[in-house]
């Protein structure tokens, strides 16, 4: 079940607002389709990033992932602790397993992200 307080995107991204700043991560059910995370790369913070941009990549023991934002803006933060341990990914995927925090350039960005039950519609298929 993926939390109704979130954003997602057609591409496995969650997004999480809380002002003008969005927390992004990968859903369950990327992290379940990826099996073990075991590197992740992320951009240093300052980077601007376009609205499904591709941001970084995601490395399991199965496959190399590309990673692409939700939402468009500047980096403000990255999970540096995902970074030294990629299976916070796995264990913890809406909370400790977050990636970047963008401070978002246009709110009407998030209108064309899917609800929770759009989200789950489309992993059903």
């Amino acid at each position: 079940m993926n939390p109704t307080d979130l954003k997602y995107s057609k591409e496995h991204e969650w997004a999480r607002v809380d002002g003008n700043t969005v927390v992004v991560g990968i859903t369950q059910f990327a992290a379940d389709q990826l099996g073990d995370v075991v590197y992740v790369d992320l951009p240093a913070a300052g980077t601007d990033i376009a609205q499904f941009g591709k941001f970084g990549e995601i490395e399991s023991v199965k496959t190399v992932s590309d990673l692409f934002s939700p939402v468009g803006g500047k980096i403000i933060e990255v999970n540096d602790a995902v970074k030294d341990s990629p299976e916070k990914v796995n264990e913890d995927t809406y909370g400790n397993g977050w990636l970047l925090k963008i401070e978002i350039t246009d709110s009407a960005q998030l209108d064309t992200l899917m609800d929770a039950a759009g989200y789950e519609s489309l992993t059903a298929e």
